[in-house]
């Protein structure tokens, strides 16, 4: 087969095993979310093919005969790719590709990757993706050298190309320590502006949550950002920070990130969490669901996990339904969560709430404090910096005094350091 026969606009068959794990509902579920992930990337679903099986086939995925069943249906169908909602194996892959003949093969996974390939924009985005893609990928094309010669393009082929997946091992290790090494260099600067925009003295808030539920319209609407802000999975991947003003006139830091999805790569978030991060060093989580989403509720525990798994779980969080305008598909949602916000990103509807609440939010444990840090303490004070907004800091002969707005948890062992007498308490 010829290259330019893998086309990004490639028609293709979706696969999935039923296991004794997982119900039909999640199963047609995952599927649409497949489907999605399929279109955004330029191509079509020609047809969707599932196994029953209690576990995947360690050879083929669906099993040897159903693998000959689906080479039929492809030819049938005039298919050119093969995508599977699971994790393959490069075993399985080859064994997969030689039942079907010339459809390539390709997993969820590599498909996400190829998104993330197509949208890229930044230097930093695109060499996370090229990392990724290599930890990956390569494996995966062990073999496969002299197939690659021929791949022209389309889905699952961006990225890194046929010139860095056709060299050896040890040249791929190379480019690997390389891009890691230059992606560090990146996070150092970007930890060096975090501390800068800590010593601004205003609050950080992450907007997060599952791709396509409106984070960047969102961010949009309240700070005219301009970001792309596309009915598309991962239609953002690089973080934008913007300020946004507050009911009361402050001044607060907003920052848009990549979005959550099921079964996201490992090496994919390792390779994205300089700007995860972003989630852990925030003041206060902004959790956006798509409410009108049926797969809403699957969604947010997705994301809950995934910010769990990053060392942002503990953080102060408001959930915002998004979308409320087009229906709300599980008004149950949002049972239990202490501070919750529904909003139409797109009309504006509830978002004056919801900047109500983030102050709120913002200052519910805060108290406005003057320490005196010996010299011998001085040290201290960049504790405050770290995790407080420092209005004034005077030096003089003896130490310094600070005036700052701090919570609770920063307040305690700093409490001795309080200038302020002590309340007096009498007996009645």
């Amino acid at each position: 087969m010829e290259g330019n026969e893998w086309i990004p606009g490639a028609r293709a068959a979706l696969v999935s095993v039923l296991t004794k794990d997982r119900n039909e509902q999640e199963l047609n579920a995952s599927l649409e979310e497949l489907r999605r992930l399929l279109e955004t990337a330029g191509g079509s679903a020609a047809f969707t093919f599932v196994q029953n099986k209690e576990t995947p086939d360690v050879r083929t995925y669906i099993g040897s005969g159903k693998a000959a069943e689906l080479a039929y249906y492809c030819a049938q169908n005039e298919v050119t790719l093969a995508v599977f909602d699971g994790e393959l194996t490069p075993s399985q892959i080859r064994n997969i590709e030689d039942v079907l003949g010339d459809v390539r093969v390709i997993d969820r996974s590599m498909l996400i990757l190829d998104i993330f390939a197509l949208h890229a924009v930044s230097g930093e985005g695109k060499l996370q993706v090229e990392l990724a893609q290599l930890k990956y990928t390569a494996p995966r094309l062990a073999g496969r050298g002299t197939e690659l010669s021929r791949l022209g393009g389309g889905i699952g082929t961006r990225g890194p190309g046929e010139s860095q997946l056709e060299t050896d091992r040890r040249h791929l290790q190379r480019r690997i320590r390389m891009l890691e090494k230059a992606l560090e260099e990146m996070a150092a600067g970007r930890r060096t502006q975090r501390r800068a925009r800590d010593r601004s003295g205003l609050a950080r808030i992450a907007i997060v949550g599952y791709t396509n539920a409106g984070k960047s319209t969102l961010l949009n609407y309240l700070t005219d950002a301009g970001i792309l802000a596309r009915d598309q999975l991962f239609a953002t991947l690089d973080p934008t920070t913007r300020k946004c003003e507050l009911p009361g006139g402050e001044t607060v830091l907003l920052t848009d990130t990549v979005g959550f999805i099921r079964n996201l790569p490992h090496h994919l978030i390792h390779a994205f969490r300089s700007t995860l991060e972003e989630a852990v060093y925030a003041d206060l989580l902004l959790v956006v669901v798509d409410a009108s989403d049926p797969e809403a509720a699957a969604q947010l525990v997705v994301t809950e996990e995934l910010l769990e798994s990053l060392g942002a779980g503990g953080k102060p969080t408001l959930y915002v339904f998004n979308k409320c305008d087009l229906g709300a598909a599980h008004p149950g949602m949002s049972h239990g969560k202490e501070h919750v916000a529904y909003i139409s990103a797109a009309t504006g509807q509830g978002i004056d709430r919801m900047l109500q609440k983030i102050e709120e939010m913002l200052h519910a444990d805060k108290r406005r404090a003057t320490f005196f840090f010996p010299n011998a303490k001085q040290g201290l004070l960049n504790r405050l910096y770290e995790n407080a907004t420092v209005e004034h800091a005077e030096y003089g002969v003896d130490g310094v005094t600070v005036t700052a707005v701090v919570d609770a948890k920063t307040y305690g062992p700093l409490r001795d350091f309080d200038t302020a007498p002590p309340k007096e308490t009498t007996d009645e």
